[in-house]
């Protein structure tokens, strides 16, 4: 008689435990043991247990390959989930067997799991390990399906609306023998007040990688009432028409400001700081040097002269290397839409900016439109007050427009789902690349399905609050991808490219590219350890169609695009994982987090603009200038929007905090610590910085970063 001996751990999450029976079947390469239920004296699997179980056999089953867990009826209950964190075999010669399982089971069904040693496919030969492989992958194909929301769009998961995702028994998480369909405990309930519709019981008790635990769940809900019930009570989520008077904007949010939210409010119409913000605002991502100027924008020496000063021109300042633009092109063609019945308008400019000798930013000259001529003047700082502060707003609003769209939703949130989605459905459990993914994929299926029910829905908020609207956004984004290259993707090779490595100042640069060396290192590490040479990477089937999938459903098969669509060796691999992990993460605290801080005053980040460009200079007035700005109920409703999305709700996991064990040998554990104390080193470094700061740049603290596109 042999005895094997099983530690399992339940997970702590809410109503994690079950009072469902649990058997366990154990494979070995010499045979099975019988079915065994897992029974003790008192409650078996309450949440946060560790318990303690004996299988016996008449013999010895050999090398443990898989581990069956099979999930029946307690006598009349209701099915009971039952999230299983990891299980520990021991054999009877003392040798220990680590299951890890981290997965709701749900329903009455049989899970195989295989030991936490991470194996390719090349490293498995064994029929029965290849098959299981196989039934696995077949069974997430089945669950997590592609769908085309627009044309030109990446493709994304097959889910039509948040309520759907609850009650389609595709979600069964991934087993050998489906689960049985989720019961949909919809009551249909929605935060009153507020502007979006959130399903509140869809999000309970799901699989923690796809769906919101409870307590986010909760702390997104309590973040977003305060807010949404104070303007309700005020009538400011009614009010229609113009604001009277600026200072009136500061009451929106009396009791939600920030330091950096106040900060901008005192200095948002400074040069300094319309400059400031193209380097460490929510979209510092589009500068490009210049070493001579489009002919699409005209702009002469004496125009920009009284601001170089004496000792220079604009052509010296070009050669120098110290002439950037931003050139906001993709608007040009951008549908436009009414709010409140009001037509809303839409403008493309072109940006000149100066870094002068004492290293601060200046913006030279803008124009508002991409073609030249009397009816698109050039604006400059030499211009009335007025007219260059209205000119200065168009620009950011077009800033709102690209960045929102693009930048943050199109490059961060879409395209990591596209990674999410092949991760699920190329890369068994047992697969390295999965193990170290999966971590940086957790919420983002859910969270993206929220925004497509709430935010890109038809009548949704994109359409009560941006001139662009539901239309816009679309165009905007297949545009954006149509353009959206390799080297954009890849942190170093886009400030090289853009020509910005030498500005002062430029904190998200800075910090940015040392999370993305901490990462490389990393990811060097883990894949050297699976990954000893060219063959391995070129051999490992999964890994080729994974990265295959993500060329065709994210970048549509472009060639242009510069992605892979086939990886040939190490290298290629490091580099292509860490700026998957780059984007999931800090790319996406970046350009999420501070919406608020940079925000909140509205018209330093305008949604819509009321009023057509001015085709001439001289007739800006004060009441012109707040009729061009969104009205008093379209302001509201971009900002509790701005206020819930940059407060990562609780149940966070910072950038380089793996709880779940996915890896159980010891030299990934290994390189996981070591990533750990790299990050902990820069964060040091960024607060010892931001101390001599006026205004610090936190966003890329690793601390403050989600390992994953969460909300």
């Amino acid at each position: 008689m042999a005895v094997y001996r099983l530690c399992v751990t339940t997970g702590s999450y809410l109503k994690a435990g079950t009072l469902d029976n649990i058997y366990a079947t154990l494979v070995g390469t010499c045979g099975e043991s019988p079915k065994q239920k897992l029974d003790r004296v008192g409650r078996d699997f309450a949440s946060g247990s560790v318990q303690k179980y004996k299988v016996r056999c008449e013999a010895e089953l050999g090398e443990i390959l898989l581990l069956r867990l099979h999930k029946e009826r307690f006598a009349f209950f209701c099915k009971d989930p039952w999230y299983c964190s990891r299980i520990c075999v021991t054999a009877p010669d003392g040798s220990a067997v680590h299951f890890p399982c981290y997965q709701w089971i749900d329903g009455y069904c049989t899970v195989e799991l295989r030991p936490g040693t991470a194996r390719t496919i090349c490293q498995d030969s064994l029929p029965l390990l290849l098959d299981h492989r196989k039934r696995e992958l077949q069974a997430r194909q089945e669950c997590y399906r592609w769908k085309i929301f627009a044309p030109g769009f990446p493709r994304m998961v097959d889910v039509s609306s948040f309520q759907e995702m609850e009650s389609d028994k595709r979600f069964a998480l991934t087993k050998t023998v489906p689960c049985a369909e989720q019961d949909d405990n919809s009551g249909n309930r929605y935060l009153p007040g507020f502007p979006m519709k959130i399903d509140i019981p869809s999000l309970l008790h799901m699989e923690p990688n796809i769906r919101y635990s409870a307590t986010k769940t909760a702390s997104l809900i309590f973040n977003a009432l305060p807010a949404s019930f104070g303007m309700k009570i005020r009538g400011l989520l009614d009010r229609k028409g113009s604001w009277k008077r600026l200072d009136d904007i500061r009451n929106i949010f009396w009791c939600h400001k920030t330091f950096t939210s106040e900060y901008v409010t005192e200095h948002w119409c400074e040069d300094s700081f319309f400059g400031y913000q193209y380097l460490n605002g929510v979209n510092p991502v589009m500068l490009h040097c210049l070493s001579s100027l489009p002919s699409k924008l005209p702009v002469t020496n004496d125009m920009v002269a009284p601001l170089l000063g004496p000792g220079t021109c604009l052509q010296t300042e070009l050669e120098r290397g110290h002439i950037f633009l931003a050139d906001y092109w993709i608007l040009a063609e951008a549908p436009v839409h009414c709010i409140n019945g009001l037509q809303q308008y839409v403008t493309a400019p072109l940006c000149l900016l100066w870094l002068n000798p004492q290293g601060v930013l200046l913006p030279l000259a803008i124009q508002l439109s991409q073609t030249p001529g009397p009816e698109s003047p050039i604006f400059l700082p030499t211009d009335c007050e007025l007219d260059w502060l209205l000119a200065k707003t168009w620009v950011r609003n077009s800033e709102f427009l690209v960045h929102e769209n693009n930048t943050h939703f199109l490059c961060t949130h879409l395209l990591c789902e596209a990674f999410s989605m092949a991760t699920l459905r190329q890369l068994p459990l047992c697969h390295p690349v999965y193990k170290l993914l999966l971590p940086h994929t957790r919420y983002t299926l859910q969270v993206n399905t929220i925004a497509r029910a709430t935010l890109l829905n038809p009548e949704g908020l994109v359409d009560k609050v941006t001139s662009i609207g539901r239309q816009g956004l679309i165009y905007l984004m297949s545009t954006g991808l149509a353009h959206f290259t390799y080297t954009d993707f890849c942190l170093p090779d886009s400030i090289r490219a853009r020509g910005v490595l030498t500005i002062p100042n430029y904190h998200y640069r800075d910090d940015g590219l040392k999370i993305w060396a901490a990462i490389e290192r990393f990811v060097s590490e883990i894949v050297s350890y699976y990954y000893p040479s060219d063959a391995s990477v070129q051999q490992d089937c999964e890994l080729q169609a994974w990265v295959g999938e993500i060329f065709a459903q994210a970048f549509l098969g472009r060639e242009s695009s510069g992605f892979p669509s086939r990886l040939c060796t190490p290298g290629e691999l490091v580099k292509y994982l860490t700026a998957i992990i780059f984007n999931c993460s800090a790319q996406h605290a970046a350009v999420n987090s501070g919406q608020h801080d940079f925000g909140a005053w509205m018209p330093n980040a305008p949604s819509s603009m009321r009023q057509p460009p001015p085709q001439t200079k001289g007739d800006t007035t004060m009441k012109s200038y707040l009729d061009t700005l969104p009205e008093v109920n379209t302001t509201c409703r971009n900002l509790l929007l701005f206020w819930l999305v940059s407060q990562e709700p609780k149940d966070q996991r910072p950038l380089g905090t793996y709880p779940d064990e996915h890896f159980t040998e010891e030299a990934p554990r290994q390189s996981i610590e070591a990533f750990q104390n790299c990050l902990a080193q820069i964060s040091k470094d960024i607060r010892e910085r931001n101390q001599s700061l006026a205004l610090p740049y936190a966003y890329l603290d690793p601390p403050l970063i989600e390992n994953s596109v969460s909300i």
